[in-house]
């Protein structure tokens, strides 16, 4: 797929969606490193209440992309608004209702969680000193990690730092959370800590950009997707609608695979293929219900039945012919 045929801002000004519920909308973001073209004209549009999915193998630019996003570093060209205001003119007045992760956590090893945020509040100078404690242990609570905030952050697990990284960017009301690679390096119960995590942040009414190459994670808690390559955002939109790109299939469990390959080519499914105990082809326009129907007019038995989703995997390689782990 082209960079023309993803759901972007395209050709229209940036201020054509800024009265739009985007809490972010990008237009031809780009940046070089010398003679490299680290991020190639990104036209990102991220609905408010969404949660996000940025994906791309490492390597594809979606950290220096959240990095220009935050201010972090400055774009070749184009342009992004963030909650509706045109950076970076505002960023002072935005950057307050923005929480950050980006390229992992980083805290006094030797201090405990409540000392951590507290020095970490203290640098924000919108924050109000009065009401540090109050803040710190309801961000610590609201990660779960309440009950260990006087344990120094050196007798963390990895998903307790992660938590707390996250427990950071919560010390303040925040509209928006850029979470660059939050479940990067943990085990499978710390993956599952911080994705539950995300679910009830975006619950809450938070809007989640949350980058990630962990593409079973990001189906299960995204509700909207952008897939990267090489520095250009090949589609996104909502996920369903995304996935849809690639054609569902039909397989169908039988002893007689290929008279069932007949009957699937007969209704007009594509890409048919039989195998020993299986056939298999492309839905296409053709309704599921009505594959098991024709089979048994046809006299040939059916012991299993089911339709196969395309992965957001399957989805890559149809965009790039490649693997994901490509870029890296």
């Amino acid at each position: 797929m082209s960079r023309e045929a993803s759901h972007g801002v395209g050709n229209l000004a940036l201020e054509d969606v800024a009265g739009g519920d985007f809490a972010v909308a990008t237009q031809g973001l780009t940046k070089r490193f010398s003679r490299q073209v680290a991020v190639d004209g990104v036209d990102m549009l991220v609905p408010r209440g969404a949660v996000y999915g940025f994906l791309g193998p490492n390597g594809s630019g979606k950290t220096t992309t959240i990095r220009m996003l935050l201010g972090l570093i400055r774009p070749t060209s184009g342009r992004h608004r963030l909650l509706g205001k045109a950076m970076p003119d505002h960023f002072g007045d935005v950057l307050p209702s923005v929480g950050s992760l980006v390229e992992g956590p980083a805290f006094h090893p030797y201090l405990s969680a409540r000392a951590n945020l507290s020095r970490l509040d203290s640098v924000d100078r919108h924050a109000d000193p009065r009401t540090t404690k109050v803040r710190v242990d309801r961000a610590l609570d609201r990660v779960g990690l309440l009950a260990a905030a006087d344990k120094r952050y050196r007798a963390y697990s990895l998903g307790m730092r992660q938590r707390l990284a996250i427990a950071g960017t919560l010390l303040a009301p925040r509209e928006l959370l850029v979470l660059d690679e939050p479940t990067n390096g943990l085990d499978p119960q710390g993956t599952r800590e911080v994705r539950h995590l995300i679910g009830s942040l975006a619950d809450d009414g938070a809007t989640v950009l949350v980058s990630s190459h962990l593409l079973s994670e990001v189906e299960q808690v995204c509700t909207h997707i952008g897939v990267m390559h090489v520095g250009v955002l090949l589609t996104q939109g909502p996920i369903a609608e995304v996935r849809a790109v690639s054609e569902a299939r039909a397989r169908v469990q039988t002893d007689r695979p290929e008279d069932a390959a007949r009957v699937l080519r007969a209704l007009g499914m594509t890409e048919v293929v039989a195998e020993s105990g299986w056939a298999a082809g492309a839905l296409g326009d053709v309704a599921a219900e009505k594959v098991v129907a024709a089979l048994v007019h046809d006299g040939v038995p059916v012991t299993g039945f089911a339709v196969e989703r395309p992965s957001l995997e399957d989805l890559f390689v149809s965009l790039t012919g490649e693997g994901f782990n490509v870029s890296g």
